[in-house]
């Protein structure tokens, strides 16, 4: 049976080199990204993939910024060292046999999303992807596994539903309602993960309770109300393209170990 892996690279890049305390330097990203380097080899031999994509955020803007401006503003720009060495540890990557993705105007998450669905689709085996952002969690609701490297765990349909307080497939709904400042996605003022939560089990998705609790005499009620348009900006912005043009074939992702 096939087996694609799907890596979230930047996500296992910055976490290594942010987990250092040193200032930003040359060194210190010559030597996150000798750490996250084995990281890929580790995630590698552990699962044993017969096809593997590597995505990276192409940097600048995206669709995500075209509809909401102020999408990411407030978040801080990968320092010029790091991403000066990323070139050539794309390199790396593709000496040990990898084909490193990276795709103007949108993020890593996009070509992820696509390429794992598009493989669900094709009834081609199991997917994993190594990541740990919430962002791409809902890829469980189709079929894939999420794989955390840094705590060695899997996340499945249990995890997120305890973690979250929703199914898979409502964590764009809860997501879309609570906001997300880290990406500068706005949300709805006043609703946190729990009221999000409370509400998708009352209501079901997010049309309803805004057909549900948007008609509430209450300040929650108001709140949606007034919110509608920005909410549905947010729903937007945590949403997954999965029609990016990748550019590559089953073939040429196939992996052998190195």
């Amino acid at each position: 049976m096939a087996k694609l892996l799907a890596i979230d690279g930047l996500n296992i890049v910055r976490r290594v080199y942010e987990a250092s305390p040193e200032p930003d330097s040359d060194l210190k990203a010559s030597i996150a990204l000798r750490h996250a380097f084995s990281s890929f080899r580790k995630v590698l031999e552990t699962h044993a993939p017969t096809h593997v994509l590597a995505a990276f955020d192409f940097g600048g803007q995206t669709w995500r910024h075209a509809l909401y401006p102020r999408y990411r503003e407030g978040r801080a720009a990968m320092p010029a060292e790091l991403r000066a060495a990323l070139p050539e540890f794309h390199e790396r990557l593709r000496d040990v046999g990898l084909h490193v993705l990276s795709i103007p105007g949108v993020e890593a998450d996009d070509v992820i999303a696509t390429g794992v669905m598009r493989w669900l689709s094709e009834g081609r085996g199991d997917a994993i992807v190594a990541t740990t952002d919430k962002d791409l969690h809902p890829l469980i609701a189709h079929g894939a596994l999420v794989w955390d490297h840094f705590k060695n765990e899997w996340h499945d349909d249990a995890w997120v539903r305890a973690r979250f307080g929703v199914a898979p497939e409502r964590l764009h709904d809860l997501l879309a309602l609570m906001g997300d400042p880290t990406d500068g996605v706005p949300g709805v003022s006043k609703i946190g993960m729990k009221t999000a939560a409370r509400l998708l089990n009352a209501y079901g998705d997010l049309d309803a309770v805004v057909a549900g609790a948007g008609i509430l005499k209450t300040p929650l009620g108001e709140r949606l109300r007034a919110e509608r348009e920005i909410l549905e900006v947010s729903r937007c912005l945590v949403s997954l393209k999965l029609d990016v043009k990748l550019g590559v074939s089953w073939k040429l992702l196939a992996y052998e170990s190195h």
